[in-house]
């Protein structure tokens, strides 16, 4: 049976966070345990800016000092991302396809075949995306809304979240748990990856918009 300590406070150590996300975290852990741990990756899964590699390892990180039972940190935190995924997906769900289209065509330089496009690969590739999207940061949060616009079954959607999940955060909890009070370096290098992911992705889109404005004189002039 897998056990949760809820009352005893995480131990103190020079390694232990003070303050920030991280120092949040312990308290939310120190004072629900194992569940504590589910709780704060559920929040980090609804709002990608409190990052699950912060998180995962000072849980990690408690587990290794012997105040939650690891297994049960690994199943409380893939629970949580479970449990948040749905949220994100059920803000999709009531978002819908007509909305949707509607806000983007509100967007400058989109356009709708663009929107077509996405849909139709979105409908080919969605499940393995949902899959290996929860492996990847930030967009591990946002892969939900898509699926729930398209209504994904939501049985899939639970068994491909939960695979996901329980592998990145199986990662991150046995590197806190093993790195002991060198945990911080997986924030580091987690953080690092974050990043790199958002760079990529605002290069990505400010590529695409550029290519439509030097698109847009070039069609008046053949007009």
């Amino acid at each position: 049976m897998i056990t949760m300590l809820a009352s005893a406070p995480l131990p103190a150590s020079s390694a232990e966070p003070a303050g920030g996300i991280a120092g949040w975290a312990v308290d939310v852990m120190g004072a629900l345990g194992a569940a504590g741990a589910g709780l704060t990756n559920l929040v980090d899964t609804v709002l990608p800016f409190i990052p699950s590699e912060v998180v995962l390892p000072v849980a990690g990180f408690a587990a290794g000092q012997g105040r939650l039972s690891l297994w049960a940190v690994i199943v409380w935190t893939t629970v949580g991302s479970l449990v948040g995924s749905w949220i994100v997906y059920g803000v999709g769900a009531l978002l819908g396809r007509d909305r949707t289209r509607a806000l983007a065509a509100r967007i400058p330089l989109v356009r709708p075949h663009e929107i077509d496009r996405a849909e139709a690969w979105f409908e080919r590739r969605g499940r393995a995306a949902v899959l290996l999207a929860r492996m990847v940061p930030v967009v591990r949060s946002l892969i939900s809304v898509p699926a729930g616009i398209q209504r994904m079954p939501l049985p899939a959607f639970t068994a491909l979240t939960a695979a996901g999940s329980l592998v990145w955060n199986t990662a991150f909890v046995l590197l806190g748990y093993w790195l002991g009070d060198n945990w911080r370096l997986v924030e580091e290098y987690g953080g690092m990856v974050s990043k790199v992911v958002v760079a990529v992705a605002a290069l990505a889109v400010g590529r695409w918009f550029l290519v439509r404005l030097r698109r847009r004189p070039s069609a008046r002039h053949r007009a």
